[in-house]
């Protein structure tokens, strides 16, 4: 009897602490779930909780236009007298490709057109004649075609860029400075490609992508940047 008695209550011994275990252990898994639900009720909408969410968020990139724009509709395309219009480079054999207005994007960056022929100018920088530097942009290619600043990287220093504006006035620019620039370094550089490489003279800066493309970070992995100056 002695024994059975020492087996049943060593039985009910390890009972009472097998579920004295799993009780404590379920506790903490509930007081756990409580916390991490009020613990990101008080983050939601913080920086902590919108970088998360951008994580998992896929980037959505606009369809890029790869076909020309047709005579007709360079013709057609009007400005106010004083904005640019058209941009050449005869170098490049570039002729009248359309200026688009553009500003910055969602993700702090200088936007480009839609169409990889089209050219955007940047609407904060200058515009020609009025003295200051006007920036324009443009694409280097599509996923299968060339853009219209596929070339950039060609140009020489004293080749020529012309503008012309919406009543018809044309601008001439000489380039004094072309070169690439690393990434990681183009938005420092910015800053210089937003002023005149000759203080008190007008002038133009032309970016486009270049370099080695990164499927990592989606881009292209340098910067060209041409600048030059209005030919008095």
């Amino acid at each position: 009897m002695s024994l059975k008695l020492g087996v049943s209550w060593k039985r009910v011994i390890q009972w009472v602490a097998i579920t004295a275990v799993v009780v404590f252990v379920g506790a903490c898994f509930i007081r756990l779930m409580v916390w991490e639900d009020n613990y990101y009720r008080e983050m939601e909408g913080s920086e902590r909780d919108v970088i998360a969410k951008e994580a998992v968020v896929e980037k959505e990139i606009e369809p890029l236009i790869e076909e020309e724009p047709t005579e007709q509709e360079i013709y057609e395309y009007w400005v106010a007298p004083d904005r640019p219009r058209y941009l050449s480079i005869a170098k490049l054999n570039i002729y009248n490709r359309r200026i688009i207005p553009v500003g910055i994007n969602p993700t702090g960056e200088l936007a480009t057109p839609n169409n990889i022929f089209d050219v955007g100018w940047y609407e904060s920088s200058g515009k020609p004649g009025a003295g200051g530097t006007m920036l324009i942009d443009g694409h280097n290619g599509g996923p299968n075609v060339y853009g219209v600043f596929k070339f950039l990287p060609d140009l020489q220093i004293g080749d020529f860029i012309t503008i012309e504006r919406g009543d018809g006035l044309l601008f001439q620019y000489k380039i004094v400075e072309n070169k690439a620039v690393l990434l990681d370094e183009a938005d420092k550089y910015m800053a210089t490609a937003l002023r005149s490489p000759e203080p008190g003279r007008e002038s133009l800066t032309l970016i486009t992508c270049t370099g080695e493309w990164s499927d990592l970070r989606y881009t292209y992995l340098s910067r060209q940047f041409t600048r030059a100056v209005l030919v008095e």
